[in-house]
Parts: structure tokens; sequence; C-alpha cells
């Protein structure tokens, strides 16, 4: 299936290459339909070393050739970056000077109140086979071990550099075609409209919390969502579905930890760039996925002058749409797409805002979900007259031939 019909989406990143020592070894990745599954969980709330025997023992017991290793010859390490989960990096040595690492992910607290883990996981074998994101290892009751990547996210000034962005723009598109099975209905309005209903009828312990909270209009932004919605169904702004509504990662794959290349016979400089973190995947919109993208390069202070200009998206929608070709997209095309992008820009921070209040209650990771919530509803009002102007002009214009 092609970028001009349904495509799944996920998170992204770019790597490559083998960590500071020679002697990195790949852990060997079961088939699709062979991913071992424990029955144990582990308890999130633990100190790190409290948690680390039962870390060492899932990772025996589900990654193929560590069964027989002694406890002594693991080691456990946090990978930061998550807001949703906790990321664990581990590593182990055979003792005969080789060492491979997985990661491992403890899924948060209640984080089926907004991820879908059955759509997760069948997704990711697909993915994986297609050359998007960590190999699936092995799941247990509340997480998974996946391969280790060695890379570094990218910061926004790495994701506006053109080179960078016309390398994610064209990745972007060849992630679009891959085909996942199950249904392929846009699952965006549907999971917002959860997301809402869960997120209105919330109670905080903390007084001052609760009367934050409690200045919020849920009526308001429901009826500000339908409209949205009725606007990008009329116009049809966008007929391509994407993976999923899902917050981008990008790592920069490299050899060492000090430098952001990859370095091949120690001559030839390059870079892989990975996607990952699939989790909010489904089946939506190409618009949304791109807004939700250039959304990102504010990063987690929610600095908005860092969205990108109208000619930093059309350098990336020329890559997006002809990767080969680039310059040969037309006029019209660049202007078709920068519509239904910035449409989608709305919805991209209703949902991350409303997923930010259920996280607010739930969450047990050390981050301001409400003040997060604000952030993006702010930006969300600040933008609604001119995004929705840009696509009321567009229909009209439409219209009037």
């Amino acid at each position: 299936m092609g970028s001009e019909g349904r495509s799944w989406s996920g998170a992204a990143a770019v790597g490559g290459g083998a960590e500071e020592k020679a002697a990195i070894a790949a852990v060997v990745a079961p088939a699709p339909g062979d991913v071992p599954a424990s029955g144990a969980s582990v308890d999130i709330a633990l100190p790190l070393p409290e948690m680390t025997p039962h870390i060492i023992c899932i990772c025996k017991e589900l990654v193929r050739g560590w069964s027989s290793l002694d406890s002594s010859r693991f080691s456990i390490e946090t990978v930061s970056g998550g807001i949703t989960n906790m990321l664990l990096k581990v590593s182990a040595e055979d003792g005969k000077g080789n060492k491979s690492s997985v990661t491992v992910r403890l899924y948060g607290p209640n984080t089926d109140l907004v991820i879908d883990r059955k759509r997760e996981l069948q997704a990711i074998p697909h993915l994986s086979a297609a050359g998007f994101g960590a190999q699936l290892l092995g799941t247990f009751e509340n997480g998974m071990v996946q391969s280790f990547i060695y890379a570094r996210t990218l910061t926004p000034s790495d994701m506006k550099e053109p080179r960078i962005a016309a390398e994610i723009a064209k990745e972007l598109r060849r992630f679009h075609q891959v085909d996942i099975p199950g249904s392929k209905e846009p699952q965006l309005w549907d999971d917002i409209f959860k997301f809402m209903k869960k997120a209105s009828v919330l109670e905080f312990e903390d007084k001052e919390k609760q009367k934050r909270y409690e200045t919020i209009s849920f009526r308001k932004i429901q009826d500000e969502v339908k409209e949205l919605k009725v606007l990008l169904t009329l116009g049809a702004i966008s007929f391509i579905l994407f993976k999923e509504p899902l917050l981008f990662i990008f790592f920069l794959h490299h050899r060492r930890a000090h430098i952001h290349k990859a370095i091949l016979c120690n001559t030839i400089h390059i870079e892989k760039l990975y996607f990952i973190d699939f989790e909010y995947g489904s089946y939506s919109y190409r618009g949304y996925d791109i807004a939700n993208h250039f959304n990102e390069y504010a990063g987690y202070d929610c600095d908005y002058s860092l969205y990108p200009d109208k000619d930093s998206q059309y350098h990336f929608f020329r890559n997006y749409l002809q990767p080969d070709r680039p310059s040969e997209v037309q006029v019209q095309d660049l202007d078709a797409l920068y519509v239904e992008t910035n449409t989608y820009r709305l919805a991209s921070h209703i949902y991350w805002a409303l997923w930010a209040l259920i996280q607010a209650k739930v969450s047990p990771i050390d981050f301001d979900y409400l003040g997060y919530f604000f952030l993006r509803y702010d930006e969300y009002k600040k933008q609604r007259e001119s995004c929705l102007s840009l696509a009321e002009s567009s229909l009209a214009a439409l219209k009037n031939g």
C-alpha cells in the first residue's frame, strides 16, 4: 500500500553501529510467531537495586542464550527519554569477552488507559520486518524485552537541519507504506474522545492540582473537537492514514558515545535513522502524523517558536512526496499538504493535552503532566483561529473551482 492509502505510524530513531567496545555481540531475535512470553511481572515502584534480580530472571527466561549465564554477569542501567514507561538497558557478558545488551521496557501503571497493548504487539513484528524499530525479543506481564539500539535522541536543532529533515521525511514515507494486518479504520478521533471521557472525571488529592484542573472546560474542548473533526471530514483534507498518533523520538546512531556519526572502516561517516516506539500506533491520518512531528520541534519545554516555518515545511513535504525527485513536486501538492498538516496541528495538541491529564492522575513518573496539559492546550488556543482560517480558505477555494 502506498502513502496515498492508509498507513501505520510510530516513533522514530536514528542510529547504527556498535558501542565503544568491539566485542559487542548481537542478540538473536526469535521469529515473529515464536516470541516467548513470561507470566512474571516487576513492581515499577521498587528502587532499581531491588528490581534488579527480577529483571535478570525475566531476561534469562526470555533472551536467547542468556538462560545459563550467572546473575553476576549482568548489569542494569536506566535509559532516559521516556515519560510513559521506565526504560532499562540490561547487559550481559558471556565470560569470553563478549557483551550483549537489550532494552527492557516496564509499562507505567495504568498505561492501559491510554495504550492498546494488543495493537502495539501486533504491529511490532511487521514493522521490525520492514526495518523499523527494535526487534521484539519477549514479553512479560507488564513489559517487553527488545533489542538495544545504540543511538542518541535528536534535538530540535537536529530535526530542523535540512539534511536530517529530508531523511526523516523520506523514511516517514517508507514507514507509511508498511501494511499492518487488522482494521484499517483510523483511530485518531476515537482515541481523542476516549481520552476526553476519562480526563473529564478526574479528582486530585492535591488541592492546588484540583483547583487548576477545575478551570478546564471539557464541554468547550468537546465542542471544538467536534467542529475540527467535521471540518477535516467535510474538506477531505487528508485521506492518507498513518500508523499512529505517537510521540516521535529520533536517535542518531554512533559507534562511540561522544560522536554523532557511525564510523565504518574508520574512514566512512554515515548516519542511520531509526523510527522507534510504536505503543501509540494505529492507522490514522497522514497530516496528523506530519503535524505531530512538527510539534515535537518544540521539545519537552514546548518552545513553539521552534515550529518549522513554511519554507522548512515545504522542504520536508518535497522529500516526503517524491523522495527520489523532490525538486519535481508540484506547488499545488505542497500547498495542499501544508493546509492538511497545519489543520491536524490542532488535533495533535488536543490529543497530547488530554493524554497528559490522564497521566497526571495515574503516572508515578516525576513529570509535570498537568503543566504539560496547559502548555499544549494554550498553544492549541493560540493557533486555533489561524489554522481553522487556513482550512476554511482552502475549502472555499475548492468550492469556487
